[in-house]
């Protein structure tokens, strides 16, 4: 289960067997593609942000914005 935004969306973890809660991951077409440390993780959701990707995603999955 992860957390898009808002939304709560539950994804695979066949490409990234690795993976615990709490960590962050890219996520495409419902499968977790890569982990991130905190640092880039928070550096990449600023970029989102900034484009408005972030408003785009919460309206796509449901989420509040």
């Amino acid at each position: 289960m992860v957390n898009l935004g808002g939304v709560r969306k539950e994804i695979s973890l066949a490409l990234v067997d690795d993976a615990t809660v709490g960590e962050y991951v890219i996520v495409h077409v419902g499968y977790a593609l890569q982990k991130l440390d905190q640092e880039e993780a928070e550096r990449t959701l600023a970029l989102f942000a900034e484009l408005g990707q972030l408003d785009e995603l919460r309206a796509e999955f449901g989420g509040a914005q």
